[in-house]
């Protein structure tokens, strides 16, 4: 069992440190190509690459620090700021990505009839409240983590915080953690991920049937450039769906997860958590990256 906790202690560093180089790489790679004609696609991926370090970063000091020193594991109040900072960044990186999905299906959808209208999520002004609303509801979802009330927990773990804030006593289940839980994981995973499938759904739908009425055209003045951006556009696209689907799978696989399996019945329920909740915050930045033409050699050379 040891060696296997010293296994696991060692994928997480990789997987933590996959996560902290590829989101920082991200926002690098946006301010320096993008900054000054910064769109608000590039605002959405600066956005959900911060909640993704914030989350990655919180979730370590939470697993590796306090609940592994015996002195900070018996401060209730230590215990609920990080498991909050947690929750909030797990919550914002969830609705960041919803954002991208509606945002590339709106894009995506009657592009040809729209020529190049506008959208909502196009105005810079209009994202920031979108935005500003997203980390809003996240910080209200966060905040009951304050009210739960740790007393048993702490009985029943010893001298450390509990790894799973939902778990209580499944004959003696106070009624607001049961509430709070299942309301929880109905807006915050639930939710999100029908909306992301949809979506995902939607944009390959409406890519198939573009590509089935497209039909060569004559050639004109800045058709290359447009048949250029247009190729961009659709590498994006295909970034945006394969972080989609990994999005899909992994909250699927956090949804059985924390549905069937408790951590009074599994030792290992911190471990197995960490790698679901964190696989899609340490990869997508790279999938983002490369699809948007943003993790080149030449980007990291600028001045």
């Amino acid at each position: 069992m040891a060696d296997l906790t010293v296994h696991l202690l060692s994928i997480r560093i990789v997987v933590s440190c996959l996560g902290i180089f590829g989101n920082v790489f991200l926002i690098v790679g946006i301010i320096q190509t993008k900054l000054t004609r910064l769109k608000s696609f590039e605002l959405l991926l600066l956005e959900l690459a911060a909640a993704n370090l914030e989350e990655i970063f919180i979730v370590n000091i939470y697993d590796m620090v306090i609940l592994q020193t015996s002195f900070l594991s018996r401060d209730v109040w230590s215990c609920r700021v990080f498991k909050f900072l947690t929750v909030f960044g797990e919550v914002t990186s969830i609705l960041f990505t919803v954002l991208i999905s509606i945002f590339r299906y709106q894009k995506v959808r009657d592009a040809g009839k729209r020529v190049n209208l506008p959208i909502y999520l196009d105005s810079i002004r209009s994202l920031w409240m979108v935005s500003g609303a997203c980390i809003a509801f996240a910080l209200l979802l966060s905040v009951p983590i304050f009210a739960i009330h740790l007393a048993d927990d702490f009985i029943s773990n010893g001298t450390s915080c509990p790894p799973d804030f939902f778990q209580c006593n499944k004959n003696n289940c106070p009624l607001f953690r049961g509430l709070y839980k299942y309301l929880f994981i109905l807006w915050c995973n639930l939710l999100p991920l029908i909306i992301v499938t949809v979506t995902g759904c939607l944009i390959i739908a409406v890519l198939l049937r573009q590509r089935r009425t497209l039909t060569p055209g004559v050639s004109v003045p800045g058709q290359f450039r447009a048949k250029s951006k247009s190729l961009r556009f659709q590498r994006s696209t295909v970034a945006v769906l394969t972080a989609m689907a990994l999005f899909q799978v992994d909250w699927t696989l956090y949804l059985i997860f924390h549905l069937t399996v408790s951590p009074e019945d599994f030792p290992l329920w911190g471990e197995i958590e960490f790698f679901i909740s964190t696989s899609y915050t340490s990869i997508s930045p790279y999938v983002y990256g490369i699809g948007n033409n943003l993790f080149t050699f030449k980007n990291f050379m600028k001045k």
